[in-house]
């Protein structure tokens, strides 16, 4: 059998991660089996073994394409002018109707997290990496002068995360009943009186009050 190219290799992985995706989300990490995957995606077992070995080291590949999703959005809001307006978009990205199989797979493997040490690890892991990244960040906004907040940066982030982690479960768990539109404005009024962004204007006149020849 001729060996595949490097892109037709990663394209057919990302296939077998796209169709685990919809499995997961639609029957659960324990009712769906390596053979739905199959059928999903439309591949023989033997080449889905070739790249995963179990349902586990889907999941970790899935977690792996959400990081890097996650610093593709960080990174628009490290260089968004207006902080704000930035992380309300990527807010309206998260919550996107579109996704919401996505947001079915996140909730699955939280539960899932509580009974098996292996995607415990890998969920953890996650976890950690948003978490210290989203610190790194606030400590340099604040840095920049472009943020002042008025407590410490690490209850700033576990802050920020659980106010996170309930617009996301509400919007998953009940779908129905969860209005974005309505939602939205007083995560972010809470999100401001969190991080207490500086006005450009302010920021200009502390630079200068702050510069040899400021006064």
């Amino acid at each position: 059998m001729p060996k595949l190219r490097p892109e037709t290799q990663s394209a057919r992985r990302e296939h077998i991660l796209d169709a685990a995706e919809r499995c997961f989300a639609m029957t659960g990490f324990h009712r769906t089996t390596m053979h739905d995957i199959c059928r999903m995606a439309g591949v023989s077992p033997g080449a889905l073994y070739v790249y995963f070995d179990n349902k586990e080291a889907l999941i970790e590949g899935i977690t792996e394409r959400d990081r890097a999703e996650f610093a593709e959005q960080l990174s628009m809001l490290e260089e968004a002018p207006d902080f704000i307006a930035a992380l309300e978009a990527v807010g309206g990205y998260y919550l996107d109707p579109a996704r919401a199989h996505k947001s079915q797979l996140c909730l699955e493997i939280g539960v899932e997290a509580t009974r098996n040490a292996r995607i415990a690890e890998i969920l953890w892991r996650f976890d950690r990496e948003v978490t210290d990244s989203l610190e790194r960040l606030f400590r340099r906004l604040k840095s920049e002068g472009r943020i002042a907040p008025a407590v410490d940066i690490q209850r700033v982030t576990a802050a920020f995360c659980m106010i996170g982690d309930g617009l996301f479960w509400r919007h998953t768990v009940f779908p129905n009943d969860f209005k974005a539109e309505g939602a939205m404005p007083i995560a972010l009024d809470l999100i401001r009186m969190l991080l207490r962004p500086v006005e450009p204007a302010t920021r200009k006149t502390s630079e200068t009050a702050r510069s040899p020849g400021g006064e």
